[in-house]
């Protein structure tokens, strides 16, 4: 995914636009200097080329008011993760998410489809009480399988192309 990084890189400096770039190559050093520029008021940069990896937690990019995902991950909240980035204490501007630029049937719309599955199961498990102590542990299995069993029901559309 950082060859498409740097492809993008090349595209940016021959429009002449000021952007930041942070991968897995960034000295730790390096990371608070990058979002310093890029956070500060006036900032001359207002595109910060980020991989998902290397971005980690704790990372503050308020002053960003778009995020476009464009590796989408196995990991789905590692996705999340990305996006709340810019969902930090100091945002002032509505942040706009855009994720899976992908084409139909394609590899990316498999991973996308793999994250959504894996996140409507943690929040499955988690709606069946698995953690609170005031159910049953027959109750919560009885109410694990209902839910497991509308599964079915509720499938989205296949195919379906994501808007931003």
């Amino acid at each position: 995914m950082t060859q498409l990084m740097t492809i993008m890189e090349d595209y940016l400096s021959w429009r002449g636009f000021g952007y930041l770039r942070l991968d897995g190559t960034t000295k730790a050093e390096d990371r608070g200097d990058l979002l310093k520029k890029f956070n500060s008021t006036n900032s001359e940069y207002f595109l910060f080329l980020l991989s998902t990896r290397a971005g980690g937690l704790g990372l503050n990019l308020q002053s960003a008011d778009t995020v476009i995902i464009f590796d989408s991950d196995w990991n789905p909240h590692q996705d999340l993760q990305a996006q709340d980035r810019a969902h930090r204490i100091g945002q002032q501007n509505e942040v706009r998410v855009c994720c899976g630029l992908m084409t139909v049937n394609s590899v990316e719309e498999r991973i996308l489809a793999a994250a959504r599955y894996k996140l409507n199961m943690d929040e499955k498990v988690i709606q069946a009480g698995m953690f609170d102590q005031k159910s049953t542990g027959s109750e919560r299995q009885q109410f694990l399988q209902h839910i497991l069993h509308q599964d079915g029901d509720d499938e989205e559309e296949e195919n379906e192309v994501p808007d931003c």
